[in-house]
């Protein structure tokens, strides 16, 4: 099995189980993608690779509710990485689905009236169609935009800025098919970098969700807009995440997007409020 990754919402199961004197009991070690048996004792909860994970480690994780943890030889270890090279601080955040990623203390998926699994399908749905041939994805993050693209895309490239970021992936349980699907292709590089080396016309549908506009507004520019334009297929769909329309920023935002787009070149761009984007057309 894969290393054993808690939250403090499995650590609840088990703090629950205990105070029922249950000798045993089922509970996700991959962050509510599965579940598994358990054995309780007086020293800890036994876990299927037969470490003991000591009942003040499970406590301590239970109070730590803005993180996750990885389990190994008994010990609690934190999923919390700093890059110096962009000097943020990378850190798994637990929901009741798949857990988020926070950047420097900002949640990089919705998790209010939504989560990080239902707002990935959301960007997916609002391209129209499900993703075929090959799909662009800018910026990869915690990969769940690659993954899901994957199951129907014949091939899906995916760029991130921050190699860091990789190490936060291999340690949750929801990104591993970043690794392990043959039709993911990573790279590690600025996405205005990398894609200059895609011919024109070389993807059939982009999906650009790139940082907030305050963090990485080159990223939101014309410039980089004809660059989506010019690898994009023609009648191929952007799907661009922004942000919530009905919000003051969102809405300047996105009418500012839209313009630029269509500066860009781009067809026939419209809303897709349920997914915070837009959608438009090659």
């Amino acid at each position: 099995m894969t290393q054993p990754v808690l939250s403090h919402y499995q650590a609840a199961v088990l703090l629950k189980a205990r105070t029922e004197q249950e000798t045993a009991v089922s509970v996700s070690l991959t962050l509510n993608i599965d579940e598994c048996a358990v054995d309780l004792t007086a020293e800890g909860v036994v876990l299927p690779d037969g470490q003991i994970l000591p009942w003040s480690a499970i406590e301590y994780i239970h109070n730590q509710e803005n993180a996750v943890f990885t389990i190994e030889n008994g010990a609690a270890d934190k999923v919390h990485n700093f890059s110096d090279e962009l000097q943020r601080a990378y850190s798994l955040f637990p929901t009741k689905t798949a857990p988020t990623m926070l950047v420097s203390g900002i949640t990089m998926h919705r998790i209010v009236d939504c989560d990080p699994h239902q707002d990935t399908l959301n960007k997916i749905k609002a391209l129209g169609s499900k993703p075929i041939g090959r799909v662009l994805d800018t910026t990869m993050g915690l990969g769940y935009t690659a993954i899901q693209a994957a199951q129907t895309a014949s091939k899906v490239v995916t760029c991130e800025l921050d190699p860091t970021v990789e190490e936060v992936c291999r340690a949750n349980p929801w990104s591993q098919e970043l690794f392990t699907r043959d039709n993911i292709e990573r790279h590690i590089g600025h996405c205005w970098d990398v894609i200059e080396e895609f011919p024109d016309g070389a993807f059939d549908a982009i999906i650009h969700d790139p940082p907030m506009f305050n963090m990485a507004g080159e990223l939101y520019s014309v410039e980089f807009y004809r660059e989506l334009y010019r690898v994009l297929r023609n009648r191929g769909r952007l799907f661009h995440y922004i942000g919530n329309p009905q919000k003051k920023s969102g809405a300047t935002h996105t009418r500012g997007a839209i313009r630029r787009l269509k500066e860009a070149g781009f067809k026939r761009v419209s809303g897709r409020d349920q997914a915070f984007g837009v959608l438009a057309l090659k």
